[in-house]
């Protein structure tokens, strides 16, 4: 019975922390899967038959120590080639706070594998080898985190015991870093100098380092705020489905159910459905089987309206005081994920939130150089890993947000209409939070590839 009340109290204690979502990024070898794998490791975090697992495989492959960097290169590919490939999702816990940590490759023709795992993330961590500094990958990778709105950017300077724990060596890193990162207009940028492979303020301080007295990546990950409270954005559900019982005890009911995206909604509160702009009132929540008052994301709920208006799938129920504008002309950032390239002219099918609609790619105005930040006009097309700057026409008009005020209503989906692969991914608005000049570069051909 005791262990049944002890259980309890753990589970109760566990969802009552906050939840973080993070994401590693670096260069090949700067050791992103070593930290990651020493982070769990370190906080307990790991099973034991998972550590048995990758001692046996250490010891298969010469090393006398397991390689924690096992504990999240879990394909095949990825340990013949000691590198990471596909985005690998972690989940664990402290007492403090609750994680979601996605380890992303660090080589350039995976960055589309980096967008996907920051996209939903609170807090990247970018690393860096103390032996090399700041390179053109460290710069792509801020960029990116910047691109995505990463409120939180931690870099992680690794390999400190290789450069004797030096202080200059990591002070001079991390000043370079940041006035890049801040000229992107990331807007918090933590520096911590590590050794992933010792353990060096990785989750215990290290002893090697006194010069250094911030916190450690644990510590920083536990106590770092994240708002995840939504509920003052602008009022967002997504209709996700209509539901009409027609049964004897529900016979005029009519609901529109969803998972509300961002803001709150109230009971009496006058709410506009787009794209058709009709109006109505919020009459009643069902929220689990009860009526609320009031409902929050990312609640999944069902609005009951005044009003019989046509409703159906992928329409959009917004305040009707705070509602977007519809457009059929979409600028957009997007960065381009398939094989196949993204080309002038293309139809394709875009998905926001719950809808999807047809679409005309009309422009590639330029593709991104991270590395220089500069901007290559009219490039014809964007091919894997490439981001750009596309205007695309839509057969219906769409809601969107800019993607700075909402991620998740200022996102969209490019999909190949033949076999529904996903082209890119896209964020509308403009593309940093700060209006950078970026230099634009003309090839002669107007190609650049």
């Amino acid at each position: 019975m005791s262990n049944s009340v002890d259980t309890t109290v753990q589970l109760a204690d566990l969802s009552a922390t906050t939840l973080l979502r993070f994401a590693t990024a670096g260069s090949v070898d700067d050791g992103k899967s070593t930290l990651v794998g020493r982070l769990l490791h370190d906080s307990k975090s790991v099973l034991t038959d998972q550590l048995e697992a990758v001692e046996a495989a250490s010891l298969k492959r010469g090393q006398e120590a397991p390689d924690l960097a096992l504990l999240t290169d879990g394909l095949r590919a990825e340990r013949e080639q000691g590198i990471t490939i596909d985005v690998a999702y972690r989940y664990f816990a402290t007492p403090r706070r609750r994680f979601i940590l996605a380890d992303t490759p660090g080589h350039v023709q995976y960055t589309r594998n980096m967008v996907t795992g920051a996209s939903t993330a609170d807090l990247a961590v970018v690393l860096v080898d103390a032996r090399n500094g700041v390179i053109e990958q460290t710069r792509r990778h801020a960029a990116v985190a910047a691109l995505l709105r990463v409120p939180h950017v931690v870099l992680a300077v690794n390999k400190m015991d290789l450069v004797a724990y030096e202080e200059k060596v990591f002070a001079s890193i991390a000043e370079e870093f940041t006035a890049y990162a801040s000229e992107l207009g990331v807007p918090e940028i933590t520096a911590i100098p590590i050794s992933a492979l010792a353990g060096d303020n990785v989750v215990e301080p290290s002893a090697n380092m006194d010069w250094y007295g911030g916190p450690t990546v644990l510590e920083h990950l536990e106590t770092v705020p994240v708002s995840h409270d939504l509920t003052s954005c602008h009022a967002r559900l997504p209709v996700q489905y209509v539901i009409r019982p027609q049964t004897a005890e529900l016979p005029d009911y009519r609901g529109y159910a969803g998972q509300i995206a961002a803001g709150t909604f109230r009971v009496g509160e006058p709410v506009t459905v787009l794209p058709s702009g009709r109006t109505s009132t919020v009459t009643g929540i069902d929220l689990l089987g009860e009526s609320v008052d009031v409902a929050w994301t990312p609640q999944s709920v069902t609005l009951l309206l005044a009003d019989d208006i046509d409703i159906s799938r992928g329409d959009l129920i917004v305040p009707s005081g705070d509602a977007p504008a519809t457009t059929q002309d979409v600028e957009a950032t997007v960065c381009h994920v398939a094989d196949q390239p993204l080309t002038v002219g293309q139809r394709v099918l875009l998905k926001h939130t719950t809808r999807t609609v047809k679409a005309i790619v009309k422009e590639i105005e330029s593709r991104l150089t991270l590395d220089d930040l500069s901007q290559h006009p009219h490039p014809g097309q964007l091919v894997a890993n490439d981001i750009g700057r596309v205007k695309v026409r839509t057969a219906e008009p769409l809601a969107l947000d800019s993607y700075a005020d909402s991620r998740r209503t200022g996102s969209f989906l490019l999909i190949d209409p033949a076999d529904g692969t996903t082209l890119a991914a896209g964020m509308a608005g403009e593309s940093f939070a700060t209006h950078k000049v970026l230099t634009t570069v003309e090839d002669e051909e107007g190609w650049d590839f």
